[in-house]
């Protein structure tokens, strides 16, 4: 415990934890979308249990960081043809950032198809009440498995900055980020549920930030900071708009009914038309 009495240690503790949540706002965003699937009382052991099972599965990485550091060596090269002008060395780090966008594309497709189509996951209950068929375990699934795409990238950025030895502080950045994921990921929830429009905003960036892991994967980097910058400007435009249709539905003046005719007043009328 001696590495928690230098100054540099909490330093990079303190990077790792601001890094780690900032690389995990589209993962809460894409949790919170997919728990809204389910009905409203299994989405919060829905988001916990499968954010504990993300965090497990982190740690296990972490401990692990020689053979996670082995994924970025050559498996095998495809040679140069139309399309790549160079021949690409392809890796099992390209393999799962690969197929992770490719998933998370597709996904986002999906959901705004169901946003703007609907779709046969809400079947009619006995009540006529829509019974929604996503069950937690597949959402569950959906979650720790987009968190190990998500964890690929950050893991090794964290190697970048804190020695191998220092596993520990790897350890307690995860934990910290997932901590805050499972405070803010219900608050986030509730408000893409109360407000569609910026649901499918985020489902938008969901398809961008898939698209970048793809040509991440054929080593075409893409500064994420651009990525970052052009989603926190488009929230802020759109809560903009949020906030100019509440007034406007504000200052809006409510229709006034007029009154029920009485049976006299009906009578009147009909004689009036018979005339």
């Amino acid at each position: 415990m001696e590495i928690f009495l230098s100054a540099d240690t909490w330093l990079a503790l303190l990077t790792l934890c601001f890094l780690e949540i900032v690389l995990g706002i589209d993962n809460i965003i894409f949790i919170s979308i997919v728990s809204n699937k389910l009905p409203e009382e299994l989405r919060p052991k829905a988001r916990n249990t499968g954010l504990a099972l993300a965090m497990i599965v982190r740690i296990g990485f972490l401990l692990g960081i020689t053979w996670i550091i082995g994924f970025t060596q050559p498996l095998f090269t495809v040679p140069a043809n139309w399309i790549m002008a160079s021949a690409l060395d392809v890796s099992g780090r390209d393999l799962i950032l690969g197929f992770g966008g490719m998933f998370l594309i597709a996904k986002s497709t999906m959901e705004i198809n169901h946003e703007m189509e609907g779709s046969d996951e809400d079947e009619e209950g006995e009540n006529g009440e829509k019974k929604s068929s996503v069950t937690m375990s597949g959402t569950i699934v959906q979650i720790v498995l987009l968190d190990i795409i998500f964890s690929f990238d950050s893991i090794l950025t964290a190697v970048g900055i804190v020695d191998r030895d220092k596993v520990i502080i790897m350890i307690l950045a995860v934990i910290v980020s997932i901590i805050v994921m499972m405070f803010f990921s219900g608050t986030i929830s509730r408000f893409m549920q109360q407000h569609p429009s910026m649901e499918v905003l985020a489902l938008g960036f969901l398809i961008l930030i898939g698209f970048m892991l793809f040509l991440e994967a054929l080593h075409y980097i893409v500064p994420k900071g651009y990525i970052y910058f052009a989603i926190a400007f488009s929230m802020l435009i759109e809560l903009t708009n949020i906030r100019v249709r509440k007034k406007r539905n504000l200052k809006s003046k409510p229709v006034k009914l007029n009154k029920p005719f009485s049976e006299e007043e009906m009578k009147d009328a009909v004689k009036d038309l018979n005339k």
